[in-house]
């Protein structure tokens, strides 16, 4: 509900959002009444709305052909809220809608009728920023683009476009959002406008009479091209800066970030795929050590082909400047690495190199070309840095080529695959027993394999701990063994703080390890309730791993934690535009539309969960749904279906509190959440405190009880 008016209205700083419908007054009038509905409709829909009017942070005003949208939340609001629209506006290709955003001062008014109104200076300029657009556009005032400035997931899309002159003379500094679903990449028809040449007229009043036709001409000549020019490069990317410092354009932004495409395999032996992808993932593993590197990760890469001939659409789909392309072809003991790095927005060859060498001196040739990519780029390097990319972690090719095959297999998942890739990394130990990488494979793959394979969970679990301690106490400086140590506390010992720290340590050593970032974000930090710094990391690890279907669908769950269902539905939605068939997406959306008030929906997803992922926990959260919709013979016999897996020892203890819950027997509910923390069930009962669906709980002294148990409070 709208906020009423005070009597003594104040004036506070907001984030505005107008728009207006552009040529609208061309239209019939049946045609403007059935445009405003649905663009009232369309803007009323959208997640950020609906959430900004709920917590009661959002005032509206129509304009006649738009509306004006005020936000008093964060300056993601607006921008988030303008994406949604225009999404939804490729369904309704009449509507030529343009947006602008601003953040400055709004009072709230009576107008002559006693009626609520808006003002101030801050729906002016959002007003006259939106007045400088075509249809499409969504343009930012500089100002509000400085407030995005924390967040950096909008910098790549965010494209300075100087100033544009509006009503008596005034002038605005205009930024274009655009990226490849939404927004118009074209620069304003007005600011080209006023970017014309000068007239001959102008010249001779500037010049004066003596002044030669010859040199006229030239002259004429001279600001024709410059003029041309000032429009065709309008647009630059901006690089967002703290607060008060000056815009600086794309290339500066952009200039040290890289992907590493997947690697060519020209050796005659298709087997040797294995030492092309292990070379590719090693160089890219080295420069993810240089914190002044934005690197992507090898999950969102490897959906490229070697050599693709796109390579700007891939930098921009990637939100990088730079593409490294490269090739390997390994005959017995020798190897031939060549590798060229691209600047993608201007397809110009940065560095190139070949490289002929023994098989042993591999790791040289990993570093030497890290130390060259981060030359070229001019990255800063910490000595630290510079041993961790320089380092040899073993001295026998025979262990390095089983590392390289363990991971590998480890990469593909899939119980078979992480078995295969347990005994790689288990004959590379046995050829050199202080190989703490292959340690640190080995805690990874013992960490995954109850996701993949029915194995004991706690014997497993256990040796995913004593592998990584080992790998650290061999080398104290490797973020992934960190992240499975840290991982190993978690899901063992529900410890924490500890795991927290390890964790920290990870993304220390390691600033591009998108999933250190990820798990962080999405075990420890919401258990610990931390929940706005767990979507930081989250969207961290999305920033690194833009593809990642499973980090793109959690970031929707940790919003389900942080109880900000709306959001939660749109990125699960994203997440399904990456993989529509990945369960867990449809699982999680199931629980947001449940819990944003949308139950038979919500059915519907926890269903396509259940079907597409063939997934047990989807199985209970279908239960627990149809208990709630009052159909308790089917939430029954679900129950009854659950159960019986006892039988194959797969039970989910939580999920079948989740069933009692909704069957309204929170006795029962309790006893299962026991039973899920004897059960080290850590990914769902270390969520005690802050999973929304256990709310009906709280103030239970049996069920508090236990929470201090599982999370006991800080002395």
């Amino acid at each position: 509900m709208t906020p009423e008016p005070e009597s003594d209205p104040k004036l506070e700083i907001a984030h505005v959002l107008t728009m207006d419908v552009v040529g609208y007054s061309t239209l019939l009038i049946n045609e403007q009444s059935r445009v405003l509905a649905d663009l009232t409709r369309t803007v009323r829909e959208t997640g950020r709305f609906r959430q900004a009017e709920a917590d009661g942070k959002l005032l509206r005003l129509p304009t006649g052909d738009g509306m004006v949208l005020v936000f008093f939340t964060d300056p993601e609001a607006p921008i988030e809220c303008a994406m949604e629209i225009g999404a939804a506006l490729k369904n309704h290709p009449k509507i030529r809608l343009r947006m602008g955003i601003h953040s400055g001062p709004v009072n709230q008014v009576l107008d002559v009728n006693d009626r609520s109104n808006l003002a101030g200076a801050g729906i002016d300029i959002a007003q006259r920023v939106t007045d400088c657009g075509d249809a499409g556009h969504i343009l930012l005032s500089k100002r509000f683009a400085e407030d995005l400035a924390p967040y950096s997931r909008w910098n790549r899309h965010l494209h300075d476009l100087g100033e544009c002159e509006v009503k008596h003379g005034r002038k605005v500094s205009l930024v274009n959002f655009y990226n490849e679903a939404v927004g118009n990449p074209e620069p304003p028809s007005k600011l080209k406008c006023s970017q014309r040449p000068p007239s001959i007229s102008q010249l001779f009043n500037w010049l004066g009479p003596p002044v030669s036709s010859a040199f006229i001409v030239i002259t004429l000549l001279v600001a024709g091209v410059t003029g041309y020019l000032m429009i065709k490069h309008t647009t630059r990317v901006v690089q967002l800066p703290s607060k008060g410092a000056p815009f600086a354009s794309a290339r500066q932004q952009n200039a040290k970030s890289i992907a590493v495409l997947p690697f060519e395999n020209l050796s005659h032996d298709p087997e040797n795929a294995y030492f092309a992808d292990g070379i590719q993932e090693e160089i890219l593993s080295r420069l993810s050590k240089i914190a002044d590197l934005k690197v992507i990760s090898r999950t969102s890469t490897q959906r490229y082909k070697s050599k693709p001939d796109n390579l700007l659409e891939i930098a921009k789909q990637l939100g990088v400047a730079n593409i490294l392309e490269g090739t390997v072809q390994k005959a017995a003991d020798q190897v031939r690495v060549n590798v060229q790095l691209i600047n993608a927005q201007s397809d110009s060859h940065l560095w190139a190199e070949k490289y002929d060498r023994k098989l042993i001196d591999t790791f040289a040739v990993e570093s030497e070309i890290a130390t060259k990519i981060s030359d070229a780029l001019q990255a800063k390097l910490t000595g630290a840095e510079q041993k961790a990319i320089a380092a040899r972690p073993t001295e026998n090719s025979e262990a390095y080529q089983l590392y390289l095959r363990g991971r590998y297999f480890a990469g593909k998942r899939g119980g078979e695959n992480l078995n295969k890739a347990i005994d790689y990394f288990n004959q590379a130990i046995a050829k050199d027993p202080n190989y703490a990488l292959a340690y640190a494979g080995l805690s990874d793959c013992y960490d995954l394999l109850p996701q993949w394979s029915p194995v004991s969970r706690a014997e497993y679990v256990s040796k995913a701990k004593a592998a990584a301690i080992k790998a650290l106490q061999i080398d104290d400086s490797l973020a992934e063994a960190h992240t499975s140590l840290a991982a190993a506390l978690f899901s063992n010992d529900l410890n924490l703080r500890e795991s927290k720290r390890e964790f920290e340590r990870a993304t220390e050593l390691n600033p591009n390890y998108a999933f250190a970032h990820y798990s962080f974000g999405f075990t420890v930090l919401p258990a610990l309730g931390e929940l706005d710094r767990a979507i930081a990391e989250v969207r961290r690890a999305i920033d690194l791993d833009p593809f990642s279907v499973v980090i793109n669908a959690n970031l929707g769950y940790v919003y389900i934690l942080a109880r900000r269902y709306p959001e939660a539905i749109a990125q699960l939605q994203k997440a399904l535009e990456l993989d529509p068939s990945f369960g867990i997406t449809h699982r999680s959306l199931g629980q947001a539309l449940e819990l944003n008030g949308e139950l038979e929906q919500a059915i519907t997803e926890y269903e396509k969960g259940y079907r597409f992922g063939n997934d047990d926990h989807a199985l209970a959260y279908v239960a627990h749904a149809y208990a709630l919709k009052g159909d308790r013979e089917k939430a029954l016999q679900l129950l009854t279906q659950l159960k019986e897996l006892e039988q194959r020892g797969t039970i989910w203890a939580f999920g079948l509190a989740l069933v009692y819950l909704g069957l309204g027997d929170k006795n029962e509910a309790i006893n299962w959440l026991e039973r899920s923390h004897r059960e080290k069930e850590a990914a769902k009962i270390s969520l005690i405190k802050v999973e929304p669906l256990l709310d009906p709980l709280r103030g239970d002294p049996r069920f508090e009880k236990l929470v201090d148990r599982i999370l006991p409070p800080q002395k």
